[in-house]
């Protein structure tokens, strides 16, 4: 763009004093005509510098995930291709799963026998529930039994005192006096029976733990117990599918696996230094780098363009995402010593911008590493953008050449 700018300049000196000659061509007017397009030119580029600045490194980053399998075990199957569009969620190999849908079938063997017990040890708190009832009924009937016969025996013991008393007078009947005796001795055996009754039921009522009878409290106890083996047991069965399910391992997103080496036959090990494959995820972010004193009026939202050398003569339109305002230089490792800043300054580190692509390119497939060139227009001075559009599509067009003698 400089040389068209300073072709046309050119070309108007050479009207002016050449061939027309309406001005003298001397030592001063020669001066002057030599001044004027540095002075401006040197204007033009340190404006554009600010108000649309230019980089000439644009990089394209992708992230890359490194395919580890949560469980280990030989590889049966890896239907994926190299190099090749995956989509989220395709199968990108499977694991043999025998061992682990043995564990799982032990796993729910043992959870129906953990249930099983889980619903003896229910029924066995019913029943401890239902005998605690029945005694309470028990010590009601003895107490009951023994208020029903203390009145018979208070009136047996008065029928053997006037019996006594009409014997001993002579006008009464010794037979009815040994009846009403043995009367009073059968009855008072029947209390002691039915208060020695109502002290046993008492006794076994007497029991408690937490205001509970001991043996429905020893019965919800074993319920307890039993409950908790089958929540364990069920935790077991779900660890066992989970790590079946892990036999199958899926693409994490639409990507690509790269310098795919795995093969059916294969030994994986979920071990973080030895992933099974690298995926390279179809999403990617730009990234362009910027002195730290170009970024003055750049802000999100500002429009920008590039070109990577990989598509020659095309321009990617996008935007401003934002400015990553931190770099390595900005940051001091944890340590006990003073920082050592060197014998000579270090020089300032760039910030990188990250650009968002924008119609008509959003879809359009960028290759990870590519690198390029591009700029950014920012509100102001913007009748010289052009200049800078300009410069970026001459830039784009030379990437056609490859210079090189081989």
């Amino acid at each position: 763009m400089e040389a068209l700018l300073l072709g046309i300049y050119a070309f108007f000196v050479w009207l002016i004093f050449i061939k027309f000659k309406w001005l003298p061509w001397n030592i001063t007017s020669q001066v002057i005509v030599v001044i004027i397009p540095v002075v401006a030119l040197t204007a033009l580029i340190l404006t554009l510098n600010v108000v649309a600045p230019s980089s000439p490194d644009v990089r394209v980053f992708k992230y890359v995930v490194q395919i580890l399998p949560q469980v280990r075990g030989r590889v049966l199957e890896v239907p994926v291709e190299p190099n090749r569009l995956v989509k989220k969620g395709s199968l990108l190999f499977r694991i043999d799963p025998t061992p682990y849908q043995n564990d799982l079938n032990v796993a729910k063997a043992r959870l129906a026998a953990d249930q099983a017990k889980l619903a003896q040890a229910g029924a066995n708190v019913v029943d401890a529930s239902a005998a605690g009832r029945q005694l309470n009924e028990q010590l009601k009937a003895a107490s009951a039994e023994v208020r029903s016969l203390q009145p018979r025996l208070d009136l047996a013991r008065l029928r053997v005192r006037q019996n006594r008393e009409l014997v001993a007078t002579g006008a009464g009947d010794r037979f009815a006096l040994e009846q009403s005796e043995a009367n009073v001795i059968e009855l008072e055996a029947q209390i002691a029976t039915a208060t020695a009754n109502e002290a046993q039921v008492a006794q076994k009522l007497s029991g408690r733990v937490d205001g509970e009878l001991a043996s429905v409290a020893a019965a919800r106890a074993q319920f307890a117990t039993a409950k908790a083996q089958v929540d364990s047991s069920r935790a077991d069965v779900a660890n066992a599918q989970w790590n079946l399910d892990q036999t199958a391992v899926y693409a994490p997103a639409d990507g690509y696996a790269i310098n795919l080496q795995l093969r059916p036959g294969s030994y994986v090990v979920s071990v973080p230094l030895a992933p099974a494959m690298s995926f390279i995820e179809q999403q990617y972010q730009v990234i362009a780098l910027y002195q730290q004193n170009e970024l003055v009026w750049v802000k999100p939202g500002d429009e920008a363009e590039f070109a990577l050398s990989t598509m020659p003569g095309r321009i990617i339109k996008a935007k401003v995402d934002s400015i990553v305002w931190a770099q390595g230089q900005g940051q001091l490792q944890q340590s006990g010593t003073v920082p050592q800043t060197g014998n000579f300054p270090q020089a300032p580190g760039r910030f990188p911008v990250r650009l968002d692509v924008v119609d008509p390119d959003p879809e359009l497939f960028l290759a990870a590493g590519a690198s390029g060139h591009g700029a950014i227009y920012t509100d102001h001075v913007e009748m010289i953008h052009i200049v800078r559009k300009v410069i970026v599509r001459v830039g784009a067009i030379t990437d056609y050449l490859v210079l090189k003698l081989h």
